[in-house]
């Protein structure tokens, strides 16, 4: 294929900083202006035939959504907890792997000036599941296993393309593995041919005949009405008993599937915009052969961690579904606003945050600067709150994540409690469901969402949990009604719909 001027000229760029590379620090952002015509769905369309495809991606770019990432090839999976007392220890020694040195920018030909590197330039890329948590906090364990994943699974990618959802500007950045910055040069050019020809065509999987059944987008609730609003009453008990405050009850909707995930990761990201977008392959099921992958539009964000230490967390209590009107929608927004029982339940699970918080950062240093915001997406709108914090000096992304998980919107307060009633009261275990995702750098900064509207399609199905925060002035039936109108929206968007089991 003929080279153009542009491509030789990005080649040069690339060889001139491998040349400094070679003496110099082992991280790189390199400004490239031949991405900028390419949505970060266009570069993962070109990286699936790779295994171990991210795609960590902003629909509807924030305040702490302004970036979108894709990456594949993975130098090594972290697929596993260590034994022994730091769960996090292979995740640590694997992201000690890449060279920590402060990222030198460079740009492309042509370019005039040389705007912010990404935050994301090379690390861990995963998901942790909610269910690690029975590691860091030694929970019961009551609820069945019939899910084949990992708790946790992290994978280091020593690059990564980016895109700044505020300016438009694309970036190929990357990290040295193992102290070799030659290694890394030959991988960023590697990739920048891949992207500059179109990638490789992947093999398709082909589906079952259950996969071709008109029931496979039809998903069935493990929990009926009547036996979610007995579980509703259940947690009202343990609230009147002085046991709790509040208790975050979910069900799971689940239909056979053994097809490719990634056709409903595209009608999700367009039917249901979300601030933090995800796909992420798994890799085939060892017991069917089928794919496996995380498939979510979250709202809500988890931790924030800045290479300076700087922390934050969103978390999300009380919500109502979109009007069909706009005065319908104003009059619902003003409901949500003015209702004493959400407001309650999020002032409850940010006091949850600032003691979790307050375990890992400085004393005197978490705040609270906004309290129950309005916030909408395409189906609901919620009460946001933001805490923050700075964590201590010694201390990583790591002992934070240890520290806070799993969050205490999608838990209960008190957390530990909470969690031990809702593990006899929900009928299995949650798997990713509520656990975060999201990466952690080379440099110490991290960002994660909680995994709500999230499907997760294991090699034999495909699942979606809902839930929803239940108080002492919690409706039974207003609270079905809840999970009904979150399931809505991801449901909608692939073109699926629950049915009555």
């Amino acid at each position: 294929m003929p080279r153009r001027p542009d491509d030789l000229r990005e080649r040069a760029a690339l060889t001139s900083i491998g040349s400094r590379l070679e003496t110099g620090p082992g991280a790189i952002a390199l400004r490239v202006h031949e991405l900028d015509h390419l949505a970060p769905m266009d570069v993962a369309e070109r990286l699936r035939d790779l295994p171990g495809l991210a795609l960590l991606e902003s629909a509807r770019p924030g305040r702490n959504a302004r970036w979108s990432y894709a990456t594949a090839d993975p130098v090594a999976v972290v697929d596993a907890p260590a034994e022994g007392p730091d769960v996090f220890a292979s995740a640590r020694r694997a992201l000690a792997r890449l060279s920590a040195d402060r990222v030198r920018v460079h740009a492309d030909a042509g370019a005039e000036a040389v705007e912010d590197p990404p935050p994301f330039t090379g690390g861990l890329a995963g998901y942790l599941s909610y269910d690690l948590g029975r590691r860091l906090e030694r929970w019961p364990s009551h609820t069945a296993i019939d899910q084949d994943l990992p708790s946790l699974r992290l994978a280091l990618h020593d690059w990564v393309a980016a895109w700044d959802r505020r300016t438009g500007a694309a970036w190929l950045a990357g990290r040295a593995l193992d102290e070799q910055p030659r290694h890394l040069l030959e991988r960023l050019d590697a990739v920048r041919e891949r992207l500059a020809s179109g990638g490789a065509a992947r093999a398709v999987h082909r589906p079952s005949r259950d996969d071709d059944d008109d029931r496979a987008l039809r998903l069935r609730s493990n929990l009926d009405r009547p036996s979610y609003e007995a579980r509703v009453e259940a947690i009202r008990r343990a609230i009147a008993s002085g046991e709790i405050y509040q208790a975050n009850l979910a069900r799971r909707l689940e239909t056979p599937f053994r097809s490719d995930p990634w056709p409903l990761y595209r009608r999700l990201r367009t039917g249901d915009p979300a601030r933090f977008g995800a796909y992420l392959d798994l890799g085939p099921s060892p017991a069917t052969g089928a794919p496996r992958a995380i498939v979510s539009a979250s709202p809500e964000p988890f931790l924030s961690l800045t290479s300076s230490g700087l922390v934050a967390a969103d978390p999300i209590k009380g919500t109502r579904p979109r009007g069909r009107a706009p005065e319908d929608d104003r009059r619902l927004a003003r409901e949500l606003l003015g209702s004493p029982k959400d407001r309650a339940e999020n002032v409850m699970i940010v006091d949850v945050l600032r003691n979790d918080l307050g375990r890992v950062c400085r004393p005197g240093s978490v705040r609270v600067p906004r309290l129950c915001r309005l916030e909408r997406t395409a189906a609901v709108q919620h009460l946001v709150s933001t805490v923050t914090g700075r964590l201590r000096p010694g201390l990583d992304a790591f002992d934070l994540l240890g520290a806070a998980f799993p969050g205490g919107s999608i838990t209960g307060a008190p957390k530990l409690r909470a969690i031990e009633i809702l593990e006899g009261l929900e009928p299995v275990r949650r798997g990713p469901y509520t656990g975060a995702a999201g990466w952690i750098g080379a440099d110490g900064a991290m960002q994660t969402s909680i995994l709500i509207r999230s499907f997760v399609a294991d090699g034999d199905r495909l699942s979606l949990h809902v839930g929803g925060g239940i108080t002492w002035r919690s409706d039974p039936a207003a609270e079905w009604a809840e999970t009904l109108a979150k399931a809505a929206g991801p449901l909608g968007a692939i073109g699926a719909r629950e049915v009555a089991g």
